[in-house]
């Protein structure tokens, strides 16, 4: 994928997050890196996402300065160029405040791999990891001390990032985190729901990554 096409990729799943009820006003952003150059594309600060377009994505490079465009990338960049510094398999990072998730970052719980869901997408418990201050690579050493094997984490009091080999497997990891933190936060208005045993947590992971889909 050229430079372009990654610009216009980026463009594009950044308008899923609110398709899929994930961010509100302009909060939120989809970052995806070129395996070749290393250069990466983001989301501009602020900018509403029905103004979004490829021509206003921001490319900058893994210190998280501009190499490309004229707005202002977003304020969570240091974090992923962080995370992409050190994670040489993460090629997509998306951040959210989407509202089942990010309630349970708030009161600082992780969410239990109760449902089989859980076990197939995230192989365990979605991880919590613990406040970082918001402008700087704070963000990106919490996720990457607290996350684990996930492509989840909800960060204390502010919200939920998820990472991928691909942009579109971050932004769907995003989107998976929302469903499962709302259908998890509902169980426990019922009752006490089981956790799944880790040792069937792990046996539906592999079956997940090895025979789902196509």
């Amino acid at each position: 994928m050229s430079l372009e096409q990654l610009r216009d990729e980026i463009c594009r799943l950044n308008t899923e997050l609110p398709r899929n009820n994930l961010v509100a006003w302009t909060s939120g952003n989809v970052s995806g890196r070129d395996p070749d150059s290393g250069l990466v594309v983001i989301k501009p600060s602020g900018v509403p996402y029905e103004k979004l377009s490829s021509e206003n994505m921001v490319v900058v490079n893994l210190d998280g300065m501009v190499v490309e465009g004229k707005l202002k990338p977003s304020s969570d960049t240091l974090a992923h160029v962080y995370v992409y510094r050190h994670r040489p398999d993460v090629n997509g990072i998306v951040h959210t405040h989407s509202t089942f998730a990010t309630a349970w970052a708030a009161v600082g719980k992780p969410i239990p791999a109760v449902l089989t869901a859980i076990c197939d997408e995230f192989g365990g418990p979605i991880p919590i990891g613990a406040y970082a201050k918001i402008g700087g690579d704070e963000i990106g050493q919490e996720i990457l001390r607290s996350i684990g094997s996930s492509p989840a984490i909800l960060m204390k009091n502010h919200g939920v990032f998820t990472i991928g080999r691909t942009p579109e497997a971050a932004v769907k990891a995003a989107v998976m985190v929302e469903d499962v933190a709302r259908t998890v936060f509902y169980a426990l208005q019922l009752g006490q729901p089981d956790e799944i045993p880790p040792e069937e947590v792990a046996r539906a992971h592999r079956r997940y990554l090895e025979e789902y889909g196509q």
